[in-house]
């Protein structure tokens, strides 16, 4: 008999800790990111999938590029 096991979801404060990134960060990609969405709900909090980290991560990135570009250019 196949059991099947239950996805493992995280919370924003998880990806948070694991990037070890300010929570804030992370809830603005997860607010202004439309193709990152949650995977479930429980009541108002927001579950995401693991792959969401990864996704997450290339986000917090690309900001940080082009902050630094932007800085270059005026520095």
């Amino acid at each position: 008999m196949a059991t099947e096991s239950a996805p493992k979801l995280i919370t924003p404060g998880v990806i948070a800790t694991e990037l070890d990134e300010p929570l804030h960060r992370v809830l603005h990609v997860l607010a202004t990111r439309p193709h990152i969405r949650p995977a479930a709900r429980a009541g108002t909090l927001r579950l995401f999938g693991r792959d969401v980290v990864a996704m997450v991560r290339h986000e917090l990135n690309a900001i940080d590029a082009r902050r630094r570009t932007k800085e270059a250019a005026n520095g």
